[in-house]
């Protein structure tokens, strides 16, 4: 017989200790020693068994754990040090954004990523963009900018490596209940908040989840809902699964999608960063936003949200950009592009090299750089190596002064350095090391 309802039953938390959910659910965990130790030092076998998930681990511990911990002083002592440190974190008016901009500025910024690694049990990430993408967060958070940041949540996440017994590499991916990650749906009214996606001649729903990052907030969209049809719940199944289409509909969920949940939550920003062409187009919803609300053609719209398009790209290899075929991008945009007062042919050529080559595929690094104000590579050698790339996208123009520059990637110190190295730090260098880390006076 099929159970008729399945419960979970959670251990009861002690009144004085009511706060350890807050702290499992803001993910500056991930890089503060001294959260992650007191989780340890609740049941050092839990924490290690449920992937270093707080989250999880308050959902399992045993309640005589939590018996135990309220009666030790020096566990309660440790917990409210660490509650304090999160709302001393959260609270502080001193930050470095503040110090340097003033109180009245009211900038808004939203980072746009497919993919963001922050701790191990939230597994939307792969490699290195996601850890460029994570440490952004974790840095911004630090500095206090006004940052917020949208991605996809992953139902199986990315693939896990392991070996057989006859020692092959085998690939695992296994459901994730989002239920038991530090993150949490967005509600209104006590329901989930969702947005409608436009996904070629219908619309899809999303799901809008919220995982936050110290101060930062990561809104995460998830197409698995009773709403939508079992492919298109699949979009959202699994981190660079599938073929060209299914990247294509994750790439609209992701830029489309994330504008038009940023508007449903009512932030507004100034500035939209595109981390790698995954993220491109954001830029056409903001300038069809643009042309509904202020009543602009197509040019003058393009020109104003330029103007807070910020684009960077990493790949260095052209093959490793992605690229759509033209009856692929037609078959999803048919229907949009006329809210753009765009034709197919000049639709297409947005993102064409060649804008007058119809047989060319669309590439999103290109829809990128055409649609954004400033562009960065991610190193000295990335600019020149992109530059030579992309150089036909400006062909009157001199390569040296070609509209591409380099951010060079950084780390977020403290998700890197050792605890025993950073209490070192501290002690010979103080506190200013960690938020001056490029500063040669500083060390």
């Amino acid at each position: 017989m099929k159970p008729i309802q399945t419960f979970t039953v959670a251990p009861a938390l002690p009144e004085r200790l009511k706060s350890l959910p807050d702290l499992a659910y803001n993910l500056r965990w991930a890089w503060d020693y001294d959260s992650r130790s007191l989780f340890r030092r609740l049941d050092r076998h839990l924490w290690e068994s449920s992937g270093h998930n707080p989250v999880l681990m308050l959902g399992r511990i045993d309640q005589h754990k939590l018996e135990a911990a309220v009666e030790d002083p020096g566990f309660v002592a440790h917990y409210e040090r660490v509650r304090a440190a999160l709302d001393g974190y959260m609270n502080d008016p001193r930050t470095w954004y503040h110090r340097e901009t003033g109180a009245q500025n009211h900038l808004c910024v939203a980072y746009f990523s497919a993919e963001f690694a922050i701790a191990e049990c939230l597994p939307i990430y792969s490699g290195g963009l996601g850890v460029l993408a994570g440490d952004h967060l974790k840095s911004a958070s630090d500095l206090g900018l006004p940052l917020v940041s949208v991605g996809l949540l992953y139902q199986k996440g990315y693939f896990r490596q392991y070996l057989n017994a006859d020692g092959w590499q085998q690939e695992a991916r296994a459901d994730k209940d989002f239920h038991t990650l530090p993150v949490r749906p967005v509600l209104r009214d006590g329901q989930p908040l969702t947005v409608r996606v436009p996904l070629g001649s219908k619309e899809i729903t999303a799901r809008i989840w919220l995982a936050q990052v110290g101060r930062v907030p990561l809104y995460l969209l998830d197409t698995n809902v009773p709403d939508n049809r079992p492919e298109e719940r699949e979009i959202t199944a699994q981190l660079y699964g599938g073929e060209r289409d299914m990247r294509i509909r994750q790439e609209i969920l992701l830029g489309i999608g994330g504008i038009r949940a940023l508007e449903t939550l009512g932030i507004e920003p100034e500035v939209c960063h595109m981390n790698e062409g995954h993220t491109a187009f954001l830029a056409l919803e903001r300038i069809r936003r643009l042309m509904q609300r202020e009543g602009l053609n197509f040019a003058e719209a393009l020109a104003a949200a330029r103007a807070g398009h910020v684009f960077t790209t990493h790949t260095p290899v052209p093959a490793g950009n992605d690229y759509f075929s033209p009856a692929l991008v037609e078959h999803y945009f048919h229907a949009y592009w006329p809210h753009l007062g765009l034709d197919r042919d000049t639709f297409l050529a947005l993102g064409r090299r060649h804008p007058d080559d119809s047989f060319e595929e669309f590439c999103m690094t290109v829809l990128a750089l055409n649609l954004s104000n400033h562009n960065n590579a991610v190193s000295r050698l990335h600019e020149s190596v992109s530059r030579d790339m992309w150089a036909g996208l400006w062909p009157e123009a001199p390569r040296a002064e070609l509209p591409i520059s380099h951010v060079t990637n950084g780390v977020h110190a403290e998700s890197w350095v050792s605890h025993d190295l950073t209490h070192l730090l501290d002690n010979y260098l103080g506190p200013a090391w960690r938020s001056r880390t490029g500063d040669a006076d500083a060390w």
